[in-house]
Parts: C-alpha cells; structure tokens; sequence
C-alpha cells in the first residue's frame, strides 16, 4: 500500500438534501438532522449541494443559517453555489451574515458558468438581461472582492438620516480566507489559485488533452492530480494551499445485508460513466467506492490524487434513506477516518 504524503487533517461530508414535494419541511429537517449528528460523530465540516428547480437545496446559505443555530464547532460549506444565479453583492451580504452568526465556521464553496438549462429558464431568472449577463470568472472575483471588503460604490457618509458604507455590510474579516472554488478542469484550477482561494475537487473531472498513447485512456485519478498540483503552483501558498477531495465513498462495515446490496447496486448502475469521458465537455466520472473501511482505505492510499490532499468531503449517495445516512456518517467517522491516519477532533 503507497503511503500518503499528506496524513488526513479534515474529513468532512456532502449532502444534496432531498426532499418530497408533498412534504419538503421533512426533507430539510432531515438534512439539518445530518449535520446536527455529523458535528456529535466529530466531523470537520459538513457540506451542502445546491440545485434550482428540482427537488434538492434551493437556499444552502439558508439551510446553513438554520444549521449554524443547531451547531456549535462543525464548519459549514457550500459545495457548490452557481454564480450564474446570484447577484455577486446580495450574495457577498448573505454570507457574511450567516458566518457571523456561525462564529467563522462557513465556507462557501462557488462555481461560474451559465444556469443549466438557461435557455429555458433565463427569461425567468433576467428577464430585462439574459443575453448581456457574463457567466465567466468576472462574476467571482466580483463576489471575492465584496467578501474581502474591496468598495462596491464611491459613496459613503450620511445621507440625512442614514448612515452609507462604500463596502458591504456586515463584513466577516477571516471569510475571504474561506472561499472555495469548486472546479475539474485545469483552466479553473489555475484561476482558484491566482486569486488566492481554496480549491474543492470532486468526482467529476473534465479529460482534457489526448490519451497517453495507451489503451487504457484517460486516468481520472492522475487528471485530479495535475488540476491540484496546477491550482497550488499558482497559489500563494503553493503547496500549503487547501484542497478539500469529495469523491463519492459509502462504507459498509456496520451496514445491513439489505443495504448493502442496496449500495452495491447503485454504483453498478453508475459505473458505465466511469470507463470513458461523457459528452462534448468529455467529463469522466470516478467510480463510487462502497466496500469496507479498510477496503475502501487502501483505495484511496492507492488514488494519485487523495494522496496530495489532507481534506476530504466525502460526497453522499443521492437517492438513499435517512438511516442509510446515518449509517454510512457513522462508519465514515468511526472506521474508515481511523483507517485514513485521521485523529478525532479530541485527540
């Protein structure tokens, strides 16, 4: 078994949070239940997918409000929110709320890019501008620069009875330290890193460039790889810069015999998009990992990438039950993180 380089410092989770429509408080409750239980087994950090229009977290910086009054040491992330639906400087303000209200412990996670769909939805979402709006990486620096507390207007003073500040309010000094950049391929790796954010990978990665002369093709592990090592070369920080891996990874150690068959068979059925690069973005999934902690830990050891990294936010299965999560949450915390090199947080 390779040794790690990097001995595992954080473990975390994502969620994308579920719910009916005939009873979507269920759901949300349930989510914020998930959390409340990942701080009691000793998680890092918990984090929180974002979808419009379906069926899933609409509001993580919401949800996370609500999550930051049920917590007290667990961090609170964001995995990831589009730009292509917010306002820069109404999202700036929200975030700062919530992580002062959290006592420091968000960490918004952000990606640029047009709204899936946007052909169907930009009349909805910009009426008045939906062919003039800019979905590329101009929409996140704006959103870093009002985070870190550069002017968004020339005015400041008092306007009679009101007070006006040329930067937005309230500002959260330590947050533009914690902005992550969700991003697969190496164009957005490099980006992350010359504007000093941190850098979230996840199973999914865009196969630039030709094969390797191989029959083989593409190696998802060794492209994560050279997109973590490009993020850090343009880094300040060079390779202390944070990079967080969320791969899809269901432990089975305390799992029922129903479950997993359950698990086994929903990777089966997502293994086929693993084998080759899908569609004109050519984007290559990694395999989900479900097996044993200790299976599943000589995986990793062996993962090109995961052994650059010292973060993890181990992504949930979409579609499971509530006590599945719970399950898997508990053999992530108490399994596989010891058999990661991992410490608890009381150690």
């Amino acid at each position: 078994m390779p040794p790690t380089s990097r001995p595992l410092r954080k473990l975390g989770f994502l969620t994308i949070g579920l719910f009916d429509e005939a009873d979507p408080r269920r759901g949300h409750e349930s989510t914020l239940e998930i959390i409340e239980l990942g701080e009691r087994l000793g998680f890092d950090s918990a984090w929180v997918r974002h979808r419009h229009l379906q069926y899933g977290i609409s509001s993580p910086v919401a949800v996370l409000a609500a999550a930051s009054q049920r917590t007290s040491r667990i961090e609170l992330g964001t995995a990831v929110i589009p730009l292509g639906w917010e306002n820069p400087l109404r999202l700036a303000e929200d975030l700062a709320t919530v992580d002062l209200l959290s006592g420091g412990r968000l960490n918004p996670g952000v990606s640029v890019g047009p709204p899936m769909h946007y052909d169907r939805v930009k009349e909805a979402l910009y009426a008045e501008t939906a062919d003039a709006e800019d979905f590329g990486y101009e929409r996140a620096r704006r959103l870093l620069d009002f985070v870190r507390g550069k002017p968004a207007t020339d005015f400041s003073g008092i306007d009679g009875f009101e007070v006006f500040d040329d930067r937005v309010q309230p500002h959260s000094p330590g947050l533009g330290s914690r902005m992550w950049y969700g991003g697969g391929s190496l164009r957005s790796a490099r980006w992350a890193g010359e504007h000093g954010m941190n850098f979230l990978t996840s199973s999914v990665v865009k196969a630039e460039g030709p094969k390797d002369g191989t029959d083989a093709g593409p190696d998802f592990a060794e492209i994560q790889l050279s997109h973590i090592r490009a993020f850090r070369a343009h880094h300040p920080d060079g390779d202390d810069a944070r990079v967080s891996q969320g791969l899809v990874v269901i432990p089975t150690d305390s799992a029922t015999p129903a479950q997993r068959a359950k698990y086994e068979e929903y990777a089966a059925k997502r293994t086929p998009r693993t084998t080759a690069p899908q569609g004109p973005a050519r984007l290559l999934f990694a395999p989900d990992l479900v097996g044993t902690s200790a299976d599943i830990a000589e995986r990793l050891h062996a993962h090109a990438a995961f052994r650059e990294v010292d973060e993890v936010a181990f992504a949930l299965p979409f579609t499971f039950e509530h006590e599945d999560y719970v399950q898997i949450l508990t053999d992530l915390a108490t399994r596989l993180g010891p058999a990661l090199g991992r410490r608890s947080p009381a150690a």
